[in-house]
């Protein structure tokens, strides 16, 4: 229609149907639709592979999301394996490399939401929205799988679980699940975790499904009879695509720009000095001959006062252009948005410039944590 044929009358509402505005008509119709972080696996700060996990549930390696593997070793990756033609290229993977015991323990994946993430929702209201969750898995193993939803309120926690089936052996799938808002009970208006979902591929209990919202038991995480990956070297899993929304259909994945989502992810995790080169002269203070110390600014405000870990890599500090020896390594002060940390060590006096070099770009100077 040429421009000057666009007429009020051509705009009405009674003009413009809901037909017309459907998911598949008009494309990503809401900007941040997906109330899943990192979805599309794309961001990996820890590492892109990790081998020998046995039963220290933890992040790994895509960002914001959370592996548990208490039955067998597994090296768990960022994956280049995805669905053809669906616009991803990174996926998350767990390969069993040593053999557990089938459903013995627990293998799983989980992804956790604050609350103030989720207060449109409307929870513990008659008005509270229905979820559509929507992603793409593979896995060796066909049958029947579980994925549950937790509402984490301290007042009274609640659970809503469904069964999905693997159909094809090694084939990408993708499955949709629409769960009911849980009036019953509010999520509450905080920074800490309040909606969480569990994806189990093997547990040692479960009495069921729940299909609708119930207060909480542990037993309706898993339907008890789960194909269980982690019995053999063969068993793998892959997931990616994964999209949870308001409504009751799955629209297609919203694809974020790869540094709208990395900027997302380092609420929840930051690894400063990574890159391809080393992290050179940060400057240090002689605090007096044993003790220096020194400050960064985190890129981007996180969630809480995080933790923080330093690579056990070679590190050097200097003074007046020599070497000077490293004793320890700690923080001391430490916010949202900025670490404080002292070395020490001796070679120094009160009041001297030193500089601090790390010699590990792959996995930078320090890691900082504020994942839920």
């Amino acid at each position: 229609m040429a421009i000057d044929k666009v007429t009020s009358a051509a705009i009405t509402d009674g003009t413009i149907t809901s037909s017309d505005l459907a998911s598949g008509t008009v494309q990503n119709q809401s900007a941040f639709k997906n109330i899943i972080i990192n979805g599309n696996m794309s961001l990996a700060q820890r590492s892109t592979s990790v081998t020998g996990v046995t039963t220290t549930d933890g992040y790994y390696t895509c960002d914001r999301w959370y592996s548990q593997t208490d039955t067998g070793t597994w090296t768990i990756s960022q994956s280049n394996n995805v669905p053809t033609g669906q616009g991803f290229y990174k996926s998350f993977k767990l390969d069993c490399t040593s053999a557990g015991t089938s459903n013995a323990d627990e293998v799983g994946i989980r992804y956790l939401i604050e609350g103030q993430d989720v207060q449109h929702l409307k929870y513990g209201t008659s008005s509270a929205d229905s979820l559509t969750l929507s992603f793409w898995i593979k896995t060796n193993k066909t049958g029947t799988y579980t994925v549950a939803f937790k509402n984490a309120s301290s007042s009274q926690e609640r659970i809503v679980s469904f069964e999905y089936t693997v159909s094809s052996a090694d084939t990408w799938e993708k499955k949709t699940i629409t769960l009911p808002g849980d009036t019953s009970q509010a999520l509450e208006n905080t920074n800490t975790s309040e909606l969480e979902i569990y994806w189990y591929f093997s547990a040692a209990f479960g009495s069921g499904v729940t299909n609708t919202w119930q207060n909480y038991s542990s037993g309706y995480l898993s339907s008890g009879s789960l194909p269980g990956l982690g019995g053999s070297t063969d068993d793998n899993l892959f997931l990616t695509g994964v999209q949870l929304e308001v409504g009751t259909s799955a629209s297609d994945f919203e694809f974020l720009p790869f540094d709208v989502n990395r900027e997302r992810c380092l609420r929840y995790c930051q690894i400063i000095g990574k890159g391809s080169g080393n992290l050179h002269n940060l400057v240090m203070s002689g605090y007096n001959g044993t003790i220096c110390y020194g400050s960064f600014h985190l890129e981007k405000k996180m969630r809480a006062v995080p933790s923080v870990s330093f690579p056990t890599t070679s590190k050097e500090l200097y003074n007046n252009g020599s070497s000077r020896t490293i004793s320890s390594l700690n923080t001391s002060t430490m916010s949202e948005n900025s670490i404080a940390f002292n070395i020490g060590g001796s070679g120094w006096s009160a009041g001297q410039s030193l500089h601090f070099n790390s010699n590990d770009p792959a996995n930078g100077f320090a890691k900082a944590e504020a994942e839920l």
